[in-house]
């Protein structure tokens, strides 16, 4: 009698391995696929990245193509690679089949240039052309993530004849409920709403009940702007067309949600220094050419920042408390500079700022900087008063945190959108700049003061 295997939401890793251990040494294959029918592919998957390739071939070969595309579909890159290589030319054909023409795109740009010729080769030539035409975008415009599951018909076709078109087509689209409208040429003209084609009368041409379609993105344009196009105006979806304005393809609220997530991530990590392709898992080599380019950039300028302090070594010498305060100035301003950075970056990935029209926003940096900077640099100067008993230290630290603040806004504000202007990603470069900008400014700042007033703190 074969085990029935029931498992909760996010079941236990280690049962799920030793039950998928089990099964591949019972070769039971009515029990793997009730525990496929059971279990989440995405689970399913953790495990699977773990068994070495003897054991995953002999799970995979107890499943249909049709369950195996779903795994397939789910897995991380590496396990991809991994199950393509397991299947002929022709089983993955098959597989492929069962997936969306977008998903079977980004599996072969996986496979090496000899391999994804020959599957392209052995396929039906208008599914091949349709993958051709997806991989011929980059995999980060809009054009690399449509998907081509929709339907458009011709604005001449009468609401009957739609209507057979619809039912001939639907089964092998994603998108049904709202159907695009081209002219001869195949040019966008505008969407209808399938409710509209089902009550309104047969004889009635589709270009009666046309609604304009305003937004639409270029297939060469980056995936980002879509998803901000998409964002900002709440679209289920967004057309994709070629120069000529022929749809070429559509991208779900649902596909932009993955995009979205990349390109967060990609901004934390370029925020640290750290480049996108970096996983947890990477090679000791590939994490040092990620990570050891940027540190070095970050060590220049902190010699930098430590020629300042040298200029000022005879005044730190004579007030050795000027040594321990002076970070205090500096990790602050980087503070500051940061949250402004941030709020920035972020709006620049929406799309809703630019060099150009906000300059008078910059005045906003300049008091917050000055507010915060009193505040701050009040409870600072006071503890420092308290500390050292001296008044005129706990005034430097105030007057410092104040100007060193102002500026670390105005860095922090102005940096991401200057680099975004002239086409530098801002989130890389701009984190070691303003770095650099607020601890020199702080050091010149703080000590400069100091030695101005040095009779009075010795």
């Amino acid at each position: 009698m074969t085990q029935e295997y029931v498992y909760d939401y996010e079941p236990d890793y280690d049962q799920l391995m030793a039950d998928i251990e089990t099964l591949i040494q019972e070769g039971n294959l009515e029990g793997v696929r009730n525990l496929y029918e059971t279990v989440h592919s995405v689970d399913i998957d953790e495990v699977l990245e773990d068994l070495d390739d003897s054991s995953l071939r002999y799970f995979l070969f107890m499943l249909e193509f049709e369950d195996i595309s779903d795994l397939l579909e789910n897995a991380e890159e590496d396990l991809q690679i991994r199950m393509m290589e397991l299947y002929s030319t022709k089983e993955l054909i098959e597989i492929f089949t069962f997936m969306a023409n977008a998903d079977v795109a980004d599996l072969l740009g996986l496979l090496s240039t000899r391999r994804r010729k020959e599957l392209l080769n052995y396929m039906k030539k208008s599914d091949s052309n349709i993958l051709k035409m997806i991989l011929s975008f980059d995999e980060e415009s809009a054009g690399g993530v449509m998907t081509t599951e929709f339907i458009s018909l011709k604005q001449s076709l009468s609401v009957r004849e739609a209507l057979l078109k619809i039912k001939d087509i639907a089964p092998e689209t994603e998108i049904i409920e709202s159907i695009f409208i081209t002219d001869r040429q195949h040019r966008l003209q505008g969407i209808v709403d399938l409710r509209e084609i089902l009550v309104a009368p047969g004889y009635t041409p589709l270009s009666d009940l046309i609604e304009d379609m305003p937004f639409f993105i270029y297939a060469e344009d980056d995936q980002e702007e879509a998803a901000n196009i998409i964002f900002k105006y709440d679209l289920k979806y967004l057309p994709v067309v070629n120069q000529k304005m022929a749809i070429l393809g559509v991208i779900t609220s649902d596909d932009i949600i993955e995009v979205m997530e990349q390109e967060h991530s990609e901004d934390i990590l370029a925020m640290s220094g750290v480049s996108k392709d970096e996983e947890y898992d990477s090679t000791f080599a590939s994490s040092v050419r990620s990570r050891l380019p940027w540190l070095l950039v970050n060590l220049v300028t902190a010699f930098m920042a430590s020629a300042v302090v040298s200029l000022f070594e005879g005044t730190i010498s004579q007030v050795v408390a000027l040594a321990a305060a002076m970070p205090i100035v500096t990790g602050m301003g980087g503070n500051a500079g940061n949250q402004a950075l941030s709020i920035v970056l972020t709006s620049i990935a929406r799309g809703d700022m630019d060099l150009e029209d906000d300059w008078k926003l910059i005045v906003k940096e300049i008091v917050l900087g000055l507010f915060n900077g009193a505040v701050v640099g009040l409870f600072a100067g006071i503890i420092l008063y308290m500390k050292y008993g001296n008044i005129i230290l706990g005034l430097i630290i105030f007057a410092s945190m104040i100007i060193n603040m102002i500026i670390a806004g105005i860095v922090g504000f102005l940096l991401p959108l200057l680099f975004d202007h002239i086409d530098v990603d801002p989130a890389i470069s701009s984190p070691i700049f303003l770095t650099t900008t607020t601890d020199i400014f702080g050091f010149f700042v703080f000590l400069g003061l100091a030695s101005i007033v040095l009779p009075y703190l010795v």
